[in-house]
């Protein structure tokens, strides 16, 4: 393995900054890498090196360098895109079929922005049919597989960027979250994801300018590495009514400041207090992962809100984004869209105004009482998904703890309870169960304070060092046997 690609992202920007390393260095690094290990993976299926070597000659000529300096410089850094938002003149697919020829003739703000800052376009990460999904797979690409163990899912839908940082293909990778779609890849492949607070990166050409469940957001090897991706995406954007200034003090710094500004009390539960399946192993690791905020000197309690009946409210509530999103495709490409969206957002058209409301009424209840929480605690700490990797041939887990599943987004609500709650989150690994799985720890923070996550997952990630354990070489694997729920059932 080339030891450019081991370098971290803030290792790799600092030795571009030094004129120690080119931006063209780094591509040629990138593109050995990609095709060393895209056969095993398929994380990039849609390169775009030519784009991105006249890109990085522009940048070595003094062009486009209107931010260096600033927060968030990337000074020719290689990145990945997630193939749901476009970049000009890349095949950009959203994972469908209808549009499986698809090249935009305009990049979406946020990649303007991430280039604007010296981030290179590399490639195009693979996501679920229009980002539906907990596992990366479509008609177009294919399946993405676990480096970890090449038998199971890397989750999703950022699963093509969460599994191209693991491997060393990029060092930053973009992406989306709606049900938790940068944290669970990132819990797979033993990343960091975060999601950021609504209106803290733009979403700019979504139909859904108004809904806070989307989010763009950031994936990276490192916390370190993370808050500099952050830094380079966040900011007011003309284009999305939600968007805010970014912050006076960079999250770089913010990280950098993790350990004088730990959080002194910390709530966490594995499993809310039993209102949500968890696998077994997974909330003994990360019960015990958690402890580690105790020796840095923080307070852990266990402690969790009343979830109610917030999985209702969170599938109606992500249904009327569907609709918006797919109700004019369900009448003229029905026939080429996958049965989970059509569930969705048949299940959309079906709901009444009064549970419209009803749901509304349940979010914002939720919201009060995730408000409680942090009036007495720093962050909240969960298990960063409800179960480990599962066989990548499966589109969800059949069961969890002994529980069967009734859709696909029902192991998702460990995720997608902090999306309805405007909440930032950053999933962190924390462990791997006894064959060899990543599990990871979501870090969450009251509502516009991504910093605080941000620094209490640094400071977790300090003292876990697990950050260290990548970038690896595919492995391959077999499926681990599922658990009976007599042996898994909390």
């Amino acid at each position: 393995m080339n030891e450019l690609i081991r370098l971290t992202a803030t290792e790799a920007v600092a030795r571009l900054q030094r004129r120690e390393v080119s931006p063209l260095e780094l591509i040629d690094a990138a593109a050995a890498r990609i095709a060393a290990v895209e056969p095993e993976v398929n994380a990039l299926p849609t390169l775009c090196l030519d784009r991105a070597r006249d890109h990085a000659k522009r940048l070595m000529a003094g062009e486009g360098r209107e931010l260096e300096g600033q927060a968030g410089w990337l000074g020719g850094l290689p990145v990945s895109i997630k193939d749901l938002t476009d970049v000009a003149g890349v095949r950009t697919t959203y994972g469908s079929p209808i549009f499986k020829e698809h090249v935009p003739q305009d990049s979406h703000p946020v990649v303007k922005r991430i280039e604007a800052h010296g981030g290179i376009v590399v490639g195009k990460s693979n996501t679920p049919e229009f980002g539906a999904g907990g596992s990366t797979f479509n008609e177009v690409f294919g399946r993405t597989r676990n480096p970890w163990n090449t038998s199971l899912t890397c989750g999703g839908s950022t699963g093509g960027g969460a599994v191209s940082l693991a491997t060393g293909e990029v060092w930053l990778a973009q992406g989306t979250d709606h049900g938790g779609s940068l944290r669970r890849p990132g819990t797979y492949c033993s990343v960091v994801g975060l999601r950021p607070s609504p209106g803290r990166v733009t979403r700019g050409t979504v139909n859904n300018l108004f809904s806070p469940l989307s989010v763009q957001g950031p994936m990276a090897r490192n916390v370190p590495d993370l808050a500099l991706f952050l830094d380079a995406m966040a900011g007011w954007c003309a284009l999305d009514p939600l968007t805010y200034d970014a912050p006076a003090r960079s999250y770089a710094d913010a990280v950098a400041a993790a350990e004088a500004e730990r959080p002194k009390r910390i709530a966490f539960t594995a499993d809310f207090n039993g209102q949500l399946p968890v696998d077994r192993e997974t909330r003994e690791i990360c019960t015990k992962a958690v402890r580690a905020f105790e020796a840095a000197g923080c307070v852990v309690e266990e402690f969790a809100p009343d979830l109610a009946e917030l999985g209702e409210a969170f599938l109606i509530l992500r249904s009327q984004a569907f609709v918006v999103d797919r109700e004019l495709q369900l009448q003229t490409h029905r026939d080429l869209i996958k049965p989970d969206i059509i569930w969705n957002t048949e299940r959309g058209l079906k709901a009444t105004p009064s549970r419209l409301a009803w749901a509304d009424r349940e979010r914002a209840a939720f919201f009060r009482r995730m408000a409680a929480l942090f009036a007495r605690y720093d962050v909240f700490v969960t298990p960063g998904a409800a179960t480990p990797a599962f066989d990548v041939m499966l589109r969800n887990p059949e069961t969890i703890a002994g529980v069967k599943l009734e859709n696909y987004m029902a192991g998702s609500m460990i995720n997608a309870a902090i999306t309805l709650a405007g909440c930032p989150a950053v999933a962190v690994p924390c462990g791997f169960d006894r064959y060899g799985r990543p599990v990871g720890l979501q870090v969450v923070a009251p509502p516009r304070r991504d910093e605080r996550a941000l620094q209490a997952a640094a400071l977790f990630e300090r003292a876990s060092g697990l950050d260290r354990k990548v970038p690896i070489d595919p492995r391959p694997g077999t499926v681990p046997p599922a658990e009976a729920p007599s042996i898994a059932a909390p």
